[in-house]
């Protein structure tokens, strides 16, 4: 039994030159509520040398202002991209980690033609200190591109709850290859478990005639390991949207579990209105935020369609299902009646 239960309409555009009285017509072409993906730490890397050099800088917390200052200062030996040319255009990009999406990149401006570029500027984060502290400080150097094909010239990673906060002085830190777990462990967001299920329009029950359309249900138990933005927890809720419809009538939500980074939802979510040819072009989006006062900040999501790049003809970036969620998706619209239970990893959307 579910610990809350929504039941919405929900009625597709076919593009329908006369729609039926009382139905709900959605835009083909609106898009995901939330839009855009994150690039990853290492977007854009087209380079292949090895990491070499150093670099120098230092790290302050302005008690004032609840600002982080990272006080690049300059690097040394840094490999050389261009060896034709004998040259590298090098920048500094930094990171706050895991949810490098939250706090966003800073970069320093690019240094032509040097392998020892001197910089002296400070990149600022607009952060509470309690929160930099179960962060962790991804700092790399880049040559930069004029076509975006920009290489990798190597990084540092500092875990902020172990630096030494009165240590104010630039120090020189040695340049590494990138790390195996920024890598492949950087966006874990956390895993979703869910159940869905198709109920088609003839086995809702004893009707005159057969009903118009079918119910899809979303029965969201729990999720893992989500991204902990705040040393007490994280206030988790989850968001839910059929796509191509993002009006209120196709929004729907959990309550909210606070303080807890594996919170246990329980909630069934049933949408009608369903056409069993709807499900090849329709797309439930999930998505899990964390609630604070002023703002909610995206933690991750799963999309569950076919995953063909199209809705009802139209190109459109949301139904953009990974293999994961598409074998899901299609389980449920090959057992009608039955849940079907899944783990589905959360991503950038």
């Amino acid at each position: 039994e579910s610990d809350s239960a929504s039941e919405i309409s929900f009625q597709f555009n076919r593009h329908k030159k006369t729609p039926s009285i009382g139905s709900h017509s959605s835009d083909m072409a609106s898009v995901s509520s939330v839009s855009g993906s994150v690039l990853s730490v290492y977007s854009g890397d087209f380079g292949s040398v090895d990491a070499q050099g150093t670099v120098e800088f230092a790290l302050d917390y302005d008690e004032k202002n609840r600002e982080f200052q990272v006080h690049v200062s300059q690097c040394k030996d840094l490999a050389v991209v261009d060896e034709k040319k004998g040259r590298s255009d090098p920048y500094v990009k930094t990171y706050l980690l895991p949810d490098k999406a939250r706090m966003g990149k800073r970069k320093t401006s690019v240094k032509k033609r040097t392998v020892n570029p001197i910089y002296n500027e400070v990149l600022r984060y607009k952060i509470e200190k309690m929160v930099l502290l179960i962060q962790k400080l991804n700092l790399s150097v880049w040559h930069n591109d004029p076509l975006g094909r920009n290489s990798f010239l190597g990084e540092i990673e500092i875990d902020l709850a172990s630096w030494d906060w009165s240590n104010r002085k630039l120090n020189w830190y040695p340049l590494k290859p990138r790390s195996l777990s920024a890598v492949s462990g950087v966006d874990h967001r956390g895993v979703m478990n869910l159940s869905i299920k198709y109920v088609p329009p003839r086995s809702l029950g004893k009707w005159p005639k057969n009903p118009p359309s079918g119910e899809v249900h979303i029965w969201v138990k729990d999720v893992k390991d989500l991204l902990q933005l705040r040393p007490s927890g994280v206030d988790s809720f989850v968001k839910c949207y059929v796509l191509p419809d993002t009006s209120k009538k196709s929004y729907q939500k959990t309550r909210v579990i606070k303080r807890d980074t594996n919170p246990v939802f329980n909630h069934t979510i049933v949408y009608d209105g369903f056409h069993t040819e709807d499900l090849k072009d329709a797309c439930v989006e999930l998505t899990v935020w964390d609630h604070e006062k002023l703002t909610n900040h995206f933690l991750g999501g799963i999309r569950l369609g076919l995953g063909t790049g199209l809705s009802y003809g139209i190109s459109v970036d949301w139904m953009d299902s990974t293999q994961e969620e598409v074998a899901f998706w299609q389980e449920m619209m090959l057992a009608a009646n039955e849940w079907i239970e899944g783990l589905l990893p959360l991503r950038s959307l």
